[in-house]
């Protein structure tokens, strides 16, 4: 299999494409010196269900910003958003991660647009005004929902440079708790799925997107279309 980064995954494959990019990476690479406490990629996979119940319990706040009622957070929403929450980012930021986050590029952001917004924001922000604004939208649970996104992120990156690769991830999964089988083929899958700029390599940012996708987050905004 080989090491854990292979000549082919030089580091500047990982070079960050934006500024907005280099802090989530700056800010998870310190997060990995702490460890993590997952076991097993099945350890992740166990805390699928009381993911998905969190964070559906975000749908409430986002439909409060969603101000318009349009099904989506424009950007001064989001900036309304913000300011309400008591979340001290410049325009500048919002906007910046707004543009990461509108994957559509629709200028309007879906509910699980906006879940991967505030976990990057509880990644970049780690004074403590932040996770004070977090618990104030009315789910004290949402900041340990969010650590454990990160946890399991840092479990995949094994060489803690902020990126997950396809090595990374076959070991990753590999590395079950006795008793614990996993195979090769899931884990090349679920490493594609990630990996949406086919690029070899994943972000925090991706990785968000892909376990939205995972817990069935995406299913909760269809249910909300069939019954308008």
């Amino acid at each position: 299999m080989g090491g854990l980064l292979g000549k082919d995954e030089s580091p500047k494959a990982s070079v960050p494409e934006t500024q907005l990019e280099a802090k989530i990476t700056e800010a998870m690479q310190r997060r990995e010196t702490e460890g993590t406490s997952m076991k097993s990629f099945n350890s992740i996979i166990l805390k699928f269900p009381r993911i998905d119940e969190s964070l559906r319990k975000c749908k409430v706040t986002f439909e409060e910003f969603d101000e318009d009622g349009n099904g989506a957070i424009d950007p001064q929403e989001l900036k309304n958003c913000f300011h309400k929450l008591e979340i001290d980012f410049t325009e500048e930021e919002i906007d910046d991660l707004f543009e990461a986050c509108d994957i559509n590029e629709d200028m309007g952001m879906n509910f699980n647009e906006f879940i991967v917004l505030l976990c990057l924001v509880y990644l970049l922000k780690d004074d403590p005004s932040a996770q004070h604004a977090i618990s104030r939208m009315g789910m004290p649970n949402l900041e340990a929902t969010f650590e454990t996104l990160v946890d399991a992120f840092v479990f995949l990156d094994k060489n803690k440079d902020g990126y997950v690769s396809k090595n990374e991830m076959v070991d990753a999964i590999n590395e079950t708790a006795a008793g614990e089988r996993s195979s090769g083929r899931i884990a090349m899958k679920r490493f594609e799925e990630m990996d949406w700029d086919r690029n070899g390599m994943v972000n925090f940012k991706e990785f968000l997107f892909a376990f939205t996708h995972w817990v069935g987050i995406e299913d909760i905004e269809d249910e909300g279309e069939d019954k308008v």
